[in-house]
C-alpha cells in the first residue's frame, strides 16, 4: 500500500467553535472550505505534512482514545500564547522521559492535543542510517 496523503477528521456539531480553536487559537492555515448551496459544512486546514478536516455533523464522544500530536518549533512561546488565550492546559511544558518536550492541552471537544518540541540532541532531529 502506498499512502499518497493523510488527513485527520474531527466531526463536530459546532463548526464555528472548532474553527475558532484550530484556525484562530492554534493558528492553522485554511486549505479549503466545502459545502453545498453557499453553506460551509466543513474546512480542511494545513497540518504540517498532512491535513486536519473539521466537518459538521453529529459529534461523537471521543473519550481519551484520540490524541492529536503536533510538532512546533518554540514550545515555550506556544504555551504562553495558549495560556493567554484561556486554553485548558492539561500538562504544562516539560521534558518527558522519552526525551521530547511536551505540552498537553484540550480542544473544545475534549480531544487531547499534544504539542511537541524536539530538542536538538533528540534522535528525531537526525537521520540514523
Amino acid at each position: 500500500m502506498e499512502v499518497l496523503s493523510s488527513r485527520t477528521m474531527i466531526v463536530t456539531d459546532d463548526l464555528e467553535r472548532a474553527r475558532a480553536f484550530y484556525e484562530g487559537t492554534l493558528g492553522l492555515s485554511l486549505a479549503r472550505e466545502f459545502g453545498a448551496g453557499g453553506s460551509v459544512s466543513g474546512v480542511v486546514l494545513f497540518l504540517g505534512g498532512g491535513f486536519l478536516e473539521l466537518s459538521l455533523g453529529p459529534a461523537p464522544s471521543f473519550g481519551r482514545s484520540m490524541k492529536l500530536w503536533l510538532q512546533v518549533s518554540d514550545l515555550a512561546d506556544v504555551e504562553r500564547h495558549l495560556r493567554q488565550a484561556g486554553v485548558l492546559v492539561l500538562k504544562g511544558a516539560e521534558r518527558m522521559p522519552w526525551g521530547l518536550d511536551e505540552l498537553w492541552i484540550e480542544d473544545p471537544h475534549g480531544i487531547e492535543v499534544r504539542l511537541i518540541e524536539v530538542p536538538p540532541e533528540h534522535p528525531l532531529r537526525r537521520r540514523i542510517d
